[in-house]
């Protein structure tokens, strides 16, 4: 009987390892990508140039952007013109791409997408950071100003990537600002107003906001931001505990992107720092990048988000860049110690 018992047991382990591990597996690493003569140092966000099969990833406390061919996956060149570059966006017709450069003076500077030589930069204020670009218009969204500038409020300043000339400039009741969501069937643009635990909603055709979200009640300090436009949800990851639930560790509080209401919230299983977030909308997946895991959510009905696993990344690795043309999650990983920086090449497992 205790040897039935015994193996009925082994049975019942090996199916939940099994199991287990098919599950913690959303992401697979197929390839890493050595960055040769970088120091410790913190990467910020990525671009990428689909049709030219190239990625661009600011290095930012090594004052450089790399430039990666995605056909050999290797290094092909690195900018070494900005100071701290925290973003960036690149326009594949006219072949410019546009560094958020955060350094001394803050600034947007322009770079020839073919020779990488400069071609000049737009002014800032204080602490130019966070971005978004909008592929059918081909302005570039820019968020500068705020404590940095030690006003109480930012700007998201409108950069026309076809001209490189800066074409407005739209006010915003925080003096900090983190990720941005941009609608490509309508005329909405969502801001993480982490100063204020809350989101903007900006008409980008008035440039003015013209609603205000809170999220302060489920979470605060709110910064990635990613959205399922088709579903109408948003995803707020919000790295601080609030009053009512002071033990917390991190969480995703989802909206809905009509009413603002909030419909759900997923655990922040063990993360404690994030800097990015991307729905996939084809695998109706959330990834969540960040230390000491990227976190995967998979959407299942009634606003009911699964976590279905989670990749443990190197040192510090906070920001990724989802590539669905490509099937491909690429994690920047900074130097540290007698360790390299890399790009980690993951593959989307179904």
């Amino acid at each position: 009987m205790k040897t039935s018992i015994s193996i009925l047991l082994a049975t019942f382990l090996q199916l939940a390892i099994t199991a287990r591990s098919q599950v913690d597996e959303p992401l697979k690493l197929v390839q890493t990508i050595p960055l040769p003569g970088l120091q410790d140092g913190d990467f910020d966000h990525s671009a990428v140039d689909v049709p030219g099969q190239r990625l661009f990833v600011a290095a930012e406390e090594n004052s450089a952007v790399e430039v990666i061919d995605l056909r050999a996956n290797k290094l092909i060149h690195t900018i070494t013109g900005p100071k701290a570059p925290h973003s960036l966006a690149y326009n594949s017709e006219s072949k410019k791409l546009f560094v958020v450069d955060g350094g001394n003076p803050s600034q947007v500077e322009i770079y020839d997408g073919i020779s990488y030589e400069s071609l000049g930069a737009i002014p800032m204020e204080a602490h130019a950071d966070s971005s978004i670009y909008d592929p059918v218009g081909k302005l570039f969204y820019v968020g500068n100003g705020g404590r940095g500038a030690k006003e109480d409020y930012c700007l998201i300043s409108v950069v026309d990537t076809t001209s490189g000339k800066k074409v407005g400039d739209i006010k915003v009741d925080s003096d900090r600002i983190e990720a941005m969501a941009l609608e490509l069937s309508g005329p909405r643009l969502f801001v993480n107003l982490t100063a204020k635990n809350a989101l903007a909603v900006i008409d980008r055709m008035k440039r003015t906001v013209i609603a205000t979200w809170s999220i302060a009640e489920e979470g605060r300090a709110n910064a990635p931001l990613a959205f399922d436009e088709a579903g109408h949800r948003l995803f707020v990851v919000a790295s601080e505990p609030t009053e009512i639930n002071p033990r917390h560790n991190g969480k995703v509080i989802v909206l809905d992107s009509d009413s603002g209401k909030i419909v759900s919230t997923l655990p922040g299983v063990g993360q404690y720092f994030s800097d990015d977030a991307v729905f996939d909308t084809k695998s109706k997946r959330l990834y969540v990048a960040g230390v000491p895991y990227i976190n995967v959510f998979q959407e299942r009905a009634n606003d009911r988000y699964d976590f279905v696993g989670q990749v443990p990344v190197s040192f510090h690795a906070v920001t990724a860049i989802l590539v669905p043309e490509l099937n491909r999650y690429y994690v920047p990983v900074n130097h540290h110690g007698d360790k390299p920086a890399v790009v980690q090449v993951y593959e989307l497992q179904p």
